[in-house]
């Protein structure tokens, strides 16, 4: 159902479960994923595939359930032939989808739009590095069309997710600055930096003073990276901390496979809470099957 109450509010009582990846879920409903466009093609294509998906984390538990707009943007829907207004109505499109599926869940369900970073729309695996030779400004022209059609469409809160640099968090924080929608903001990481190599208590002061930001934290990265990341994130900003890892497996741009073995596991989420993190799920290959036993733990 949708919430009467806003995430921060929630928040502030206790701890909220997230969903997990929504390409493996779609994956393994059978959907070819192999399009630039990955999951958001299937905005255009099969929208009932992304709905379900998004009930099979709501009935594993998930609380928050991310839109499929990640990879969907102006420019990458243009190279599929596809219009401005159309793009657009694809857009509003992934927050409609996620919030028919929350609202027949019994439990309270937010709808958090997903703004990708720059590096998602170039598809070439640059999200994880960062540092694509564009300014502040050249960022915050590219994200600010998206993020206006996606606060248009009433999320309960923008998702400014997998996040490699600094500078792209300034850009993005610039964007969606009086869309009047709550966002988090949430890095890829490597240790205690950025993808891009920035000091993470730097990376995440850029939101310490921001009302706006009702998290800060981190996603897509290794299940191992996730503890002291929270601490400085909660040290740094004084906010709520939100952590979705991957599986532990790790992804291989060239080859385009994954590799290793899955080390996400929700017992880890005690020492998680312990560091800061009341937002809690997870990301790349983390299934409703571990959203279900990370809400069960959670939940014990």
């Amino acid at each position: 159902m949708k919430p009467d109450r806003s995430l921060a509010a929630a928040l502030a009582e206790d701890v909220v479960v997230l969903d997990g990846g929504l390409s493996n879920q779609l994956e393994a409903q059978g959907c070819d994923l192999s399009d630039a466009l990955w999951s958001a093609r299937l905005l255009a294509d099969a929208p009932e595939q992304i709905e379900a998906a998004h009930a099979a984390y709501a009935r594993a538990g998930a609380q928050v359930l991310i839109t499929s707009s990640y990879q969907a943007t102006f420019e990458g829907f243009a190279r599929r032939g596809t219009g401005r207004e159309e793009a657009a109505r694809l857009l509003a499109r992934s927050v409609e989808l996620a919030r028919a599926a929350g609202e027949r869940s019994e439990r309270e369900i937010w709808v958090a739009a997903s703004v990708g970073p720059y590096g998602a729309m170039l598809a070439d695996g640059s999200e994880y590095r960062g540092r694509y030779g564009l300014s502040v400004a050249e960022l915050e022209r590219f994200h600010r069309p998206r993020v206006e059609v996606l606060a248009g469409a009433g999320p309960d809160v923008l998702a400014l997710e997998t996040v490699p640099d600094a500078d792209e968090a300034e850009a993005l924080l610039r964007a969606v600055a009086g869309c009047g929608v709550p966002v988090w903001l949430s890095y890829t990481v490597d240790g205690r930096h950025t993808r891009a190599g920035q000091r993470l208590e730097d990376a995440f002061g850029l939101a310490a003073g921001v009302d706006q930001v009702v998290a800060v934290g981190v996603n897509c990265c290794d299940p191992a990276d996730v503890g002291p990341a929270a601490e400085i994130a909660a040290a740094a900003t004084g906010k709520p901390v939100v952590v979705y890892p991957n599986s532990g497996e790790q992804w291989d741009a060239g080859a385009r496979s994954w590799h290793g073995g899955a080390t996400f596991a929700p017992t880890t989420t005690a020492a998680w809470r312990t560091a800061g993190a009341c937002l809690i799920g997870g990301c790349c290959r983390v299934g409703p099957d571990a959203i279900a036993a990370l809400a069960a733990t959670l939940e014990g």
